[in-house]
C-alpha cells in the first residue's frame, strides 16, 4: 500500500481528525453505489455478490461508507490510521488543478494512489477473499470521494471544512453543506435518490484531459475545477436558495458521473 508519512503538516493533520472531512456522508455514497450496480455486468455483478456474501449483503450501498465508519471502531484503528490519507487530495499548484504526483500525492498518499492500489487487489483472484471484499469498500468509497469537489482542493481552508457559512438559519461550513446539507434539501432517502437520478438517463462523462493517462487523476482534477469557479465559494458566506438552486444539480452530476464511473471500474476488474 501507499507509505504513510510519520510527519504531515498541520493542514493535513487537521484534515484526519476531523469527522467532516467524509465526502457526500451516507447518503451520496450510498446514491452513487446504488448507481453503479445498475450498471454492472452480469459477471461483474456475479463477483460483487460472491464478495458480499460475507457481510450478508448483495448490495454495494450497504458497504459503501464503511472507509469512513471505521475511524470509530477501535479494532480497525490501525487500518484507519493507514488509510485515511487516502480519501482526499491537496492540490498545491495553485488554481490550474494540474496534478503533479510528487507535489501533490506525496508517497502515493493521495485518493489517485489510494483508488488505483486498492482497484489492483480487487481484481487479483489469487488474492484472499476477505482482502478483495475489503478492496470492493474502499474501491466504492473512493471513486465517491474523488467526485466530491471538496475532498480534491486546492485552496488552504480543509477541503471548505474551514470555510464557515450560514446555511438554512445555522451555522455550518462549505464541506458539511456540499458534504450532505444540499443533498437532504430534497427530503429523500438514498433508494428514492438513486431512482430519480437514475430516471434522468445516462450521463455524458467529460472528455479526457491532455496530457493526462490516468483516469483517477483526471477525475481529481474535474472535481478540483468545480471548487475553482466563480460562486463555489458563496460570497458573503451565506447560503441560501440561489446557491442551492445553482450547485445542487452541480452535486447531483457528479453522483451520476462517480456512479457511471465506479460501474466500469467494476466491470473492468470483476468481468473476466
Amino acid at each position: 500500500m501507499p507509505s504513510i508519512r510519520k510527519a504531515g503538516t498541520v493542514l493535513l493533520a487537521l484534515m484526519l481528525t476531523t469527522s467532516a472531512a467524509q465526502a457526500w456522508g451516507p447518503l451520496g455514497h450510498s446514491i452513487v453505489a446504488a448507481l453503479a450496480q445498475k450498471q454492472l455486468s452480469l459477471a461483474a455483478e456475479a463477483e460483487v455478490e460472491h464478495l458480499l456474501a460475507a457481510d450478508h449483503t448483495t448490495r454495494l450501498a450497504d458497504i459503501a461508507s464503511w472507509p469512513d465508519q471505521i475511524q470509530d471502531n477501535p479494532s480497525l484503528d490501525a487500518l484507519w490510521k493507514r488509510t485515511r490519507r487516502l480519501h482526499y487530495i491537496n492540490f498545491r499548484g495553485g488554481p490550474a488543478c494540474d496534478y503533479v504526483p510528487p507535489r501533490d500525492c506525496r508517497d502515493g498518499e493521495c485518493v489517485v494512489d489510494g483508488l488505483a492500489y486498492y482497484v489492483k487487489i480487487l481484481g487479483d483472484k489469487t488474492q484472499p477473499d476477505a482482502a478483495r471484499l475489503e478492496a470492493l469498500k474502499f474501491v466504492v468509497h473512493f471513486v465517491g470521494d474523488e467526485h466530491q469537489p471538496l475532498h480534491a482542493g486546492y485552496r488552504d481552508d480543509l477541503g471548505g471544512n474551514r470555510y464557515q457559512v450560514q446555511f438554512e438559519g445555522k451555522g455550518s461550513n462549505l464541506h458539511r453543506v456540499w458534504d450532505s446539507g444540499m443533498l437532504e434539501t430534497r427530503g429523500l432517502d438514498w433508494q428514492a435518490y438513486a431512482r430519480k437520478l437514475e430516471a434522468e438517463g445516462p450521463v455524458a462523462l467529460p472528455p479526457p484531459i491532455a496530457p493526462l493517462d490516468n483516469p483517477y487523476a483526471q477525475w481529481a482534477e474535474e472535481s478540483c475545477r468545480i471548487t475553482a469557479e466563480p460562486g463555489f465559494y458563496p460570497s458573503g458566506h451565506t447560503i441560501g436558495r440561489a446557491y442551492v438552486d445553482a450547485e445542487l444539480p452541480v452535486a447531483e452530476k457528479q453522483l451520476r458521473i462517480a456512479g457511471r464511473r465506479l460501474a466500469e471500474v467494476l466491470n473492468l476488474a470483476l468481468g473476466s
